[in-house]
């Protein structure tokens, strides 16, 4: 399990830095792994996108709530979704 001030890190990067943005969405696993953070390619959504920068920013208190490390958070913001199904 990632710590809670790495997935708060990487909650801001997502929030307000295009040039991760378009790093994660193009290799997410390279990506994460310069962060220190192991994604198999295997946990990653058929399709990736992003949530906007504002939504991100705007949910934040609350995607810190429903997730409990980046190794769960980063396909699920993937996927595009802000909300669990």
């Amino acid at each position: 399990m990632q710590t809670i001030n790495e997935l708060s890190a990487v909650l801001d990067k997502l929030a307000s830095d295009d040039k991760f943005r378009a790093q994660l969405l193009n290799d997410p696993v390279a990506t994460l792994a310069g962060l220190g953070i192991a994604l198999s390619p295997q946990d990653l959504p058929d399709e990736l996108s992003l949530p906007s920068k504002a939504e991100i920013a705007g949910d934040r208190n609350e995607l810190m709530k429903q997730l409990e490390s980046t190794g769960t958070m980063v396909p699920f913001l993937l996927s595009g979704m802000l909300t669990a199904a």
